[in-house]
């Protein structure tokens, strides 16, 4: 059993650059040696995740995969459904599905498609996937897809269809990725998991808690306990916090130029924790240009906030700290000299009667 007051999971990001697909299966095969419980596979306007989670199905035996995640405007949710089911098959069974409504900037400027409705449509694409997956003929009639299309569109002679294919289980897990008190609220209603990002334990509850407790409260007992999936950057020893810094760029990017001025949901949320100067600065700066300025203008306590960077004894008070707000997954981005060793060294404190020597 684990530690009380730990997060129960480990998680980890695989990334599969051009030409390193050797590569990435050896990290990952070293992540899951060394106690990682989940390999999760970003996709925004790269290539593909399901291309490596596919991969990744045939190169590691034990941890989960996750799509983080799968945009529910890219795909039809018929085909969301049919990737999931795939996905598991090869994976046997070790597949989550990862969704979420990305961002306008992506949605119409990559993808060319409108970008509306975004808590509807991810209600609605659950809905047909769990009833996909349970192999019941897909008849679905709500306010964004109508499966099959009504009579008078298309062609006319659309019928209700079942997967062909026996999922290898009749409910894959199925997390959201969402920031907004409404989509937040829709996740704990619906989903099995929650992926918010920049997320601060200790001010998880001023800026979700509501939202999360209306949520819960609707939701059904079948789904059980809502699980969440949060972390950051990580490295473990007496003299890292330098290493903190290594995230600048990356969150300035987000804060700073992810969605235009008003529509930047992550420059919202450093706000709503309480940094909203240091948040409008970082955006100014960042749509100027000065991406440098950007990133320096980043609050220390936002970066140490959403980073596992310290010493044996910071690490052991912030995996309490996640703890303490709910988190079940723990998602880390190993950053020292020595990743692999900090990834056992990080499993033994959150679980050291089970942890790999």
């Amino acid at each position: 059993m684990s530690e009380p007051g730990v997060p129960v999971k480990l998680a980890a990001m695989i990334r599969i650059s051009p030409g390193g697909a050797a590569a990435a299966a050896e990290q990952a095969r070293a992540y899951e040696d060394a106690g990682v419980d989940v390999l999760a596979v970003a996709e925004s306007y790269g290539a593909d995740a399901v291309s490596a989670l596919g991969f990744l199905a045939g190169q590691t035996r034990r941890a989960e995969l996750m799509a983080q995640i799968l945009p529910v405007y890219s795909r039809t949710p018929a085909l969301t459904a049919m990737t999931a089911v795939g996905l598991d098959i090869v994976s046997q069974g070790r597949f989550i599905l990862g969704l979420g409504v990305s961002g306008p900037q992506v949605i119409e400027g990559w993808h060319g498609l409108p970008y509306d409705a975004p808590l509807g449509r991810t209600r609605e694409v659950i809905e047909i996937c769990r009833q996909v997956w349970r192999r019941e003929r897909l008849s679905h009639s709500g306010s964004h897809y109508q499966v099959p299309l009504p009579p008078g569109a298309g062609a006319g002679v659309g019928k209700a269809l079942k997967i062909i294919d026996t999922p290898v289980r009749p409910a894959i897990p199925v997390f959201v990725a969402a920031l907004g008190p409404a989509n937040v609220e829709l996740t704990a209603r619906v989903a099995n998991g929650w992926v918010p990002f920049l997320y601060i334990p200790e001010l998880a509850e001023k800026v979700w808690g509501e939202p999360l407790a209306r949520g819960l409260a609707d939701r059904p007992d079948d789904l059980g306990p809502l699980q969440i999936m949060a972390g950051g950057p990580m490295a473990i020893g007496p003299d890292v916090t330098h290493l903190r810094d290594l995230d600048r760029g990356h969150l300035a990017l987000y804060v700073g130029g992810m969605g235009a001025r008003g529509r930047n949901f992550y420059n919202r949320l450093v706000g709503r924790y309480g940094f909203a100067a240091e948040a409008a600065q970082v955006q100014d700066l960042y749509l100027a240009g000065r991406r440098e300025e950007a990133a320096a203008a980043l609050p220390d306590a936002l970066l140490e906030g959403t980073s596992l960077i310290g010493d044996d004894e910071y690490i052991t008070r912030r995996l309490a700290a996640y703890a303490a707000s709910g988190v079940t997954v723990l998602q880390i981005d190993p950053v020292g000299g020595d990743r692999i060793g900090d990834v056992r060294r990080l499993r033994a404190l959150m679980d050291p009667m089970t942890a790999p020597h």
